[in-house]
């Protein structure tokens, strides 16, 4: 029987190659998952094993907790005064001690070189002591007083020489420094887009703010001394608020944050593999169903010939292991290239991501195999099922098909139930109180799972009306060929709602993503028209790093300015746990129009060294009212008290304030190097071309600054949401691209399934022209009945999300539903063109004798 499948799978190439197909996709959004995390994992391994080259223990800044890079908080420094202590000490070969921060270059342009979302690093280096030195001179010399050294990438990109003059702006307005050498960045092939410069200590200090200050000190041991040992001596002189650790133990909690972010941007990418591939089961399901329905009289032939119901149940399983372990192995070295892809597409948004070459890891192999091959063999299980059910008798009867199963009855009441519970599952684990994130997820994704078979299932019940309706247009305007196309739709449901099914599953999830996109985008313009009471805002370029509060010194020259206030922006611990922290200066009054529930406008203006405001929930959930006291650890260690002075009920969309806001004044007195988030001006006689023009002239030193009106701050902040939601709908078009291979195969089989009857269309008369037109329409037809099932379970699964969540109004993206549904059109049309030129070149005597 072994042979006999085999066999049959050569004799059925092209059905086997489109079946296969479908899981070749699935098990390469896996295998590239894998590469691509893997290798920028290694990468960033690289990197930060290479900045502690030759480095036995670390001191740095201690804060009193740990702090996230999210908020923009520097760990505080300490005085340069403990290097030579710490190079005194007996078991210390040598030390060096450095600053660092973000360092925007300014090319000759005026604009900052920035390559899309990456960082501009600046450090300090010494080349007197080159066992620590991660950098490698590339060309021309390392930079004394008033130079700088640029990696070679940003070098090449922007045509710097050695010898050009660039300004360079940091903590204070941008000084121009010359470029003194090339420099390379250790083993690794690729940084990203980070732009990396190195300054002399004394320049860096200057540039950084950081006078007298160190942010760490590098230390190598004698030879002979353990690690233990050093770090102890070292410890033993460590003044209040600093702390030593390896340069391992550094390098890992350096390296922490990038750790997690890749391993959610590593399940983020693996659950679109998910989605391909239960994609794809169905698309195999559907089309495995298909040929054992054709396959009948040779089925029953075998059973006449003494095959037992196992030993054909073991032939198609043996069919379905060899395409699933061929298109498993296709879909692994393919997930290469598509990792490459990965790379090019994060960089089209401007996401760069460092690379020393792609990995495969023998942990990749095997998921990926695994993967591929179990998923084919549990989708063809019940076709392989409905084979052994074929009657030896079958062998001598003209169109035999197969028999029902048992439950076929039940069919259209267990997947309703299936359905129901589904979203039973989703409402509980989006409304029910107590549950824990896990619980939450795991219920959510227990219910769309069950959600998506349900509706799947019962999609051939919906077959016969939606085809009837959207067939109508083809069948009046369409003759004949409209006619026959909605019939053949209509002819065999549980086949045509399989295959609209597979669609339906990616249509569903991508009007979901825009639902919920239009929500958010909507909340937040609608908060910002609530909130803003100013005419222009000020940021960073990239739209959402911190800038130092120096920008705000040029924009008080300003004629016309009637108030400036930074939004600063940190952390600090209370109520035992980690939260944001914000603050605004005297004339917020002018800037924000809040809505208070306790105080008033004027609170804005008088926070001064001790007074705070709170937003409505975080009052509510830890009783707080005017008057109350908040005791705060800010990461220097002081624990500042402040009074309750106000509470505002936010908008659905947020606000820039964290739960709790304080002062500038006190901010800046506990905070060691406080930045702006944002910073809002109001000016006499509001919006104008020249009241802009002012601005943006003052800000001729920030160049890492911009100016905006209402509507162009919207539409900065609303820019990252956008390339968020061209990522998901790049990701999500493979299971379209999946289920477009469904209709591809499924309309072969059964042009295959239809020689007889499409030589006989053609020998009564029906042109080739017609022929394709026919298949055409069918095509379209399935497609859009995908669409309206998808498109209308989106829409119900993001109205219960938006439900649930605070932050996101019900908002209707009605320009990207009418491009879905023409999408589906257009790929109906797409699949339709193969199946259709062979439906027309059938030769009709051939046709009408073929069995």
């Amino acid at each position: 029987m072994i042979l006999v499948a085999l066999r049959g799978l050569l004799g059925r190439k092209l059905r086997s190659v489109l079946t296969a197909f479908a899981i070749v996709l699935g098990v390469a959004t896996v295998s590239g998952t894998y590469v691509l995390t893997d290798s920028i994992s290694n990468a960033f391994d690289n990197i930060f094993t290479g900045v502690y080259r030759g480095t036995d223990a670390v001191v740095s800044g201690k804060s009193a907790f740990d702090v996230s890079s999210e908020h923009g908080v520097q760990v505080p420094g300490f005085d340069e005064s403990l290097l030579p202590k710490v190079r005194g000490l007996p078991d210390v070969a040598a030390a060096i001690g450095g600053v660092a921060g973000e360092a925007q270059l300014v090319g000759s342009n005026g604009k900052v070189i920035r390559f899309g979302g990456a960082p501009n690093l600046g450090f300090s280096v010494d080349p007197t002591q080159p066992r620590f030195n991660s950098l490698t001179l590339a060309k021309g010399s390392w930079p004394h007083a008033g130079e700088f050294v640029v990696d070679s990438s940003t070098a090449g990109k922007k045509h710097l020489e050695i010898g050009d003059l660039l300004r360079v702006q940091a903590q204070g307005s941008a000084i121009p420094l010359r470029i003194s050498g090339l420099v390379k960045f250790g083993a690794v092939a690729s940084i990203g887009g980070a732009t990396l410069a190195g300054f002399d200590l004394p320049t860096a200090q200057a540039l950084f703010h950081k006078a007298g200050k160190l942010d760490q000190i590098r230390a190598a041991s004698k030879p002979g001394i353990s690690k233990a040992a050093l770090l102890a001596q070292i410890r033993s002189i460590l003044p209040p608020g600093t702390q030593v650790r390896s340069g391992t133990t550094q390098a890992e909690k350096d390296s922490a944050d990038t750790t997690s972010f890749l391993g959610f941007l590593q399940k983020f990418l693996l659950a679109f593999g998910g989605v391909a591939l239960f994609v794809g089961a169905f698309v195999i399901a559907n089309s495995l169903s298909i040929t054992i329905a054709q396959r009948t009289r040779e089925f029953a032939t075998l059973r006449t010939l003494g095959a037992s119901r196992r030993q054909v149940l073991r032939s198609v399983l043996v069919e379905s292991t060899v395409i699933g372990v061929l298109a498993s192995v296709t879909g692994l070295f393919l997930g290469l290239a598509l990792a490459k892809g990965l790379f090019a597409l994060f960089e089209a948004i401007g996401f760069t991501l460092p690379n020393s070459g792609l990995l495969l890891k023998p942990r990749t192999i095997v998921v990926a195999l695994l993967v591929g091959i179990l998923v084919t063999i549990v989708a063809s299980l019940r076709p392989a099922l409905r084979a052994t059910r074929v009657p030896p008798i079958a062998a001598v009867r003209e169109g035999a098909s197969l028999p029902p199963g048992r439950f076929a009855r039940y069919r259209g009441i267990g997947s309703a139930s299936l359905a129901l519970l589904g979203f039973a599952a989703l409402v509980f684990g989006l409304f029910a109180p107590g549950l824990s994130t896990g619980q939450i997820l795991l219920f959510m994704g227990l219910g769309a799972l069950l959600v998506f078979f349900g509706v799947a299932l019962f999609a051939s019940h919906l077959v016969t009306p939606l085809a009837g309706a959207i067939g109508a247009p083809g069948a009046k305007l369409g003759g004949a060929p409209g006619v026959l196309a909605r019939e053949n739709a209509q002819r065999n449901p549980q086949r045509t709602g399989s295959t609209a099914a597979a669609l339906m599953i990616g249509l569903a999830l991508v009007t979901l993503v825009a639902m919920l996109a239009q929500g958010i985008r909507s909340s937040f313009f609608n908060a910002v028209d609530k909130l803003w009471a100013t005419d222009y805002a000020v940021s960073a370029q990239n739209n959402y790093s911190p800038i130092p509060i120096s920008v705000e010194k040029p924009l008080h020259g300003v004629s016309g300015v009637r108030a400036i206030v930074g939004v600063r922006a940190g952390e600090a611990k209370y109520f035992g746990k980690r939260h944001g922290l914000t603050a605004v200066g005297p004339g917020a009054s002018e800037v924000f129009r809040l809505d208070w529930k306790q105080g008033s406008q004027t609170t804005l203006d008088s926070l001064g060294q001790s007074g705070a405001f709170v937003d409505k929930d975080f009052a509510k959930n830890h009783h707080l009212s005017v008057g109350s006291s908040v005791r705060l650890l800010v990461p220097s260690g002081s624990q500042p008290t402040f009074r309750i002075q106000g509470i505002f009920d936010p908008p659905t969309g947020g606000s820039p304030f964290a739960p709790l806001t304080i002062g500038t004044s006190a901010f800046d007195r506990f905070f060691s190097q406080p930045e702006d988030l944002f910073i809002f001006v109001t000016m006499r006689g509001g919006e104008t071309a020249a009241n802009a023009g002012k601005l943006d002239r003052a800000l001729g030193a920030f160049p890492n600054a911009k100016v905006q009106d209402r509507q162009t701050f919207k539409d900065n902040q609303a820019s990252g949401l956008n390339q968020v939601l061209n990522v998901l709908y790049v990701l999500l078009a493979l299971s379209v691209i999946v289920s477009l291979f469904g209709i591809v195969n499924t309309l072969v089989l059964t042009v295959f399934e239809r020689t007889r009857e499409l030589g006989m269309l053609r020998a009564v008369g029906m042109t080739r022209r017609q022929v394709r037109r026919m298949i055409r329409y069918e095509s379209v037809i399935t497609a859009l009945i995908g669409a309206a099932i998808g498109i209308a379970l989106g829409i119900v699964l993001a109205v219960l999300l938006i439900a649930r969540v605070d932050f996101i109004v019900l908002a209707w993206p009605v320009g990207s539903l009418v491009v879905f549904a023409i999408a589906a059109l257009v790929v109906g049309l797409i699949a339709a063109i193969f199946p259709a030129r062979r439906a027309a070149r059938l030769n009709v005597l051939e046709a009408l004798q073929y069995e």
